[in-house]
């Protein structure tokens, strides 16, 4: 709590130019000093160091390949867009380009959200609404995947794109299982197995990202900024931290 107001404070006292000095020289210190400690640790202790996917020491880890995925299909985030729970990434990479902005929800009571519906069982939203839908970590959340996919096709316009990710190494998110279910975890070739079923075979590209460091780092609840680019870069096929989906439907 203490750290929180510090940083809330900072915010509001110092100008934005020394706040990034101060993020920049904080993260290369953390790294230098404090992170060989904290990788002994993850190999002494059967206890995560965090269990909040590392959001309370920082940038969850699974993030820095969502946005880099996110950025590099920008073009695609345009016209009528559809993302889950809020717009952060529809506002974010699609700016301009995008004409309106819809927001999905499960449950009633999110302020942010324009529809209400379960993905799986998602009649009442008319069919070829959208243009681009994003969703990020949310496949895991839904038992009826094929329903839930075959959904996505029919609401994405002609020549709509879908840019999924989930989750393939990882652990139970407990906030989301208490409410609505946390049921799966995916490789390459499921996810093949279940988009394909929906979309053509050359209309599917999936990208698997993670290796057993950053994996090991992410079961353990290291943050993002704990990680040397190099290591985040670097990618095992055999250790798919997270997994991407471009899908486009003719």
């Amino acid at each position: 709590m203490l750290g929180v107001l510090l940083k809330g404070m900072a915010k509001a006292v110092l100008p934005f130019g020394v706040r990034r000095w101060l993020r920049s020289h904080h993260k290369s210190w953390t790294r230098t000093h404090s992170f060989g400690k904290t990788r002994a640790e993850m190999l002494e202790q059967t206890a995560p160091i965090s269990r909040t996917f590392g959001i309370d020491r920082g940038e969850s880890i699974d993030r820095y390949y969502i946005e880099q995925f996110l950025s590099k299909h920008a073009s695609d985030i345009r016209g009528d867009v559809l993302e889950i729970e809020n717009d952060k990434y529809t506002e974010r990479f699609g700016g301009e380009r995008v004409s309106r902005a819809h927001v999905l929800h499960f449950q009633s009571g999110n302020p942010r959200a324009t529809i209400v519906a379960d993905l799986s069982a998602a009649d009442p939203i008319e069919s070829e609404s959208f243009d681009c839908i994003i969703l990020t970590q949310t496949l895991q959340f839904i038992f009826d995947l094929r329903s839930a996919i075959a959904h996505i096709q029919r609401i994405l316009k002609p020549g709509g794109v879908v840019l999924a990710t989930v989750p393939g190494i990882s652990q139970v998110s407990r906030y989301d299982d208490e409410r609505w279910g946390d049921y799966w975890r995916f490789t390459t070739s499921s996810v093949a197995r279940l988009f394909e079923a929906a979309f053509p075979k050359d209309a599917v590209q999936i990208q698997s990202h993670g290796n057993a460091l950053v994996a090991s780092a992410f079961l353990h609840g290291l943050a993002m900024e704990e990680m040397r680019q190099e290591e985040l870069d670097f990618n095992d096929p055999d250790y798919q931290l997270l997994i991407t989906v471009r899908g486009v439907r003719e």
